[in-house]
């Protein structure tokens, strides 16, 4: 009976030390542990791309279980991703669903970057996924944060112009720190989509969310450019993809 005991109590450790193990280098950006949470067979999984992955063939991606994608098309108030216009027209042909992203500044207006993604993705997106605002660090805006009230006040004008002009709010992108920090605020006001690269979300963001951007190294076939890897993203199970499409 003692050596039975020894051994569980030694199997007990081995897996705490292993699982502790495994967190740590999670933490550290050493491996990537989420497609173990992700059944992707089961699960409703997009894409999100840029002029990073170059041409992308949009039959080619929905071959591989892809089931949405969202496309950037501007940051800031002056610049317009190069190949915005391309992805959409073969995402359209390839009957693949869709939506637009925009990559925030905070270092320009919010009017003027709504101005920006309504003059390129056009007046109207009926049919397509809901407009996306991509709220992230950039630079060196991680070490020298801008002021909590500067991005609320200029990401509220740039939410609300889209709503007025498309009639639907749009969803905001987001890791877990930057929506604590900064977008608390507008909870149950807007759908989320949240970024947790490392760690499964519910490890870190306990709040609702439609879309998990779980892996920034996803290798499919279909695109040519620079970036080997494509960002993957899945729909919450509890969620319905429709809902997320403007009416």
């Amino acid at each position: 009976m003692k050596k039975i005991l020894t051994a569980l109590i030694s199997v007990v450790v081995i897996l705490l030390l292993a699982f502790l193990t495994v967190f740590v280098l999670a933490k550290k950006k050493i491996i990537f542990i989420n497609k173990w949470f992700v059944n992707e067979n089961k699960s409703t999984i997009g894409v999100d791309i840029s002029s990073y992955q170059g041409n992308v063939d949009m039959e080619k991606l929905k071959g591989q279980n892809i089931e949405f994608v969202y496309i950037k098309a501007t940051e800031g108030s002056t610049h317009q991703d190069k190949m915005f216009e391309e992805n959409r027209k073969n995402a359209e042909s390839a009957d693949l669903l869709f939506g637009a992203y925009h990559f925030f500044s905070y270092d320009s207006a919010g009017s003027s970057q709504a101005e920006n993604f309504i003059n390129t993705v056009g007046e109207d997106v009926k049919g397509q996924l809901l407009p996306v605002v991509d709220v992230e660090y950039y630079g060196d805006k991680e070490e020298n944060p801008p002021a909590k009230e500067d991005v609320i006040r200029e990401l509220t004008v740039f939410l609300n112009t889209l709503e007025d002009r498309y009639g639907t709010k749009p969803m905001i992108y987001t890791r877990s720190d930057i929506y604590e920090k900064y977008l608390e605020e507008f909870s149950g006001k807007y759908k989320v989509w949240i970024s947790s690269l490392y760690t499964p979300l519910r490890w870190n963001y306990k709040g609702d969310w439609y879309i998990w951007q779980y892996l920034n190294r996803g290798l499919l076939e279909g695109y040519s450019g620079g970036e080997k890897y494509i960002d993957l993203n899945v729909l919450n199970k509890e969620k319905d993809l429709n809902d997320l499409i403007v009416k």
